[in-house]
């Protein structure tokens, strides 16, 4: 499994340490930016990351940016995204086995790297429980599927 990484200016330093620390740990690791701690715009981040995710499914990744809100929106505009902001292990624990997110969205400017590899762990650790939640996650789909125009009327 390959772990997808990204995150806007708020998120990098975060980001950078845990990259460092998964890929001790023997974590694929891909880095979709941001590069420095230069001011950038979140959802050009969060596309590139939820894209790649959302065409591999043997891929999750990771969005941070400072509260990660507006990392959890932008990712949720692709179709077969599931992102989860989570503020906890709990919340990142049931964000798999519940919702089967494949993406985790951390807040960078509220816990530091304890914390969040503590959730990350949580959230890699946990499946999806399928069954009943099953037949939430396709009634998401079906959502998507019904807001999303196909090719030919967008022209």
């Amino acid at each position: 499994m390959k772990l997808i990484v990204g995150s806007d200016h708020a998120g990098y330093e975060l980001k950078t340490r845990l990259i460092k620390e998964l890929s001790l740990a023997g974590e694929a690791v891909e880095d979709y930016g941001t590069s420095t701690e230069e001011s950038c715009d979140y959802p050009d981040i969060g596309l590139k990351v939820a894209e790649r995710v959302a065409k591999d499914q043997k891929a999750l990744g990771i969005l941070i940016c400072g509260t990660g809100i507006g990392m959890s929106i932008t990712a949720n505009k692709v179709p077969g995204i599931r992102a989860a902001l989570a503020y906890n292990t709990y919340s990142a624990q049931y964000a798999r086995e519940h919702n089967d997110a494949n993406i985790l969205v951390l807040p960078g400017r509220v816990f530091g790297k304890e914390m969040s590899l503590a959730m990350i762990r949580a959230w890699l650790g946990t499946r999806f429980a399928g069954e009943r939640h099953q037949r939430r996650i396709d009634k998401i789909s079906d959502i998507e599927k019904k807001y999303i125009q196909p090719a030919k009327e967008k022209a």
